[in-house]
């Protein structure tokens, strides 16, 4: 399992939880801060991208709905 911070467009850090998934045969990434938010991919580096697509995607709805994400301190 890997663990970094990712920022993102809105000037949030959001700490990613990487691992390998052998049911799924694909890498799953978790968003803790966000709920619910997650990715998968064949490699690492898509997972992470995918990750980082659905990180926008909801920051940008958070935006319409005026619930915005809270700003996140981690560690790395």
């Amino acid at each position: 399992m890997f663990r970094f911070a990712l920022f993102s467009r809105h000037d949030n850090r959001y700490e990613l939880i990487i691992y390998w998934s052998n049911d799924d045969d694909s890498f799953i990434v978790e968003v803790p801060e966000l709920p619910g938010c997650k990715a998968d991919a064949q490699t690492y580096a898509d997972a992470v991208a995918n990750a980082e697509v659905v990180i926008e995607e909801r920051s940008d709805w958070g935006e319409r709905h005026g619930r915005l994400s809270r700003k996140v301190a981690v560690e790395c």
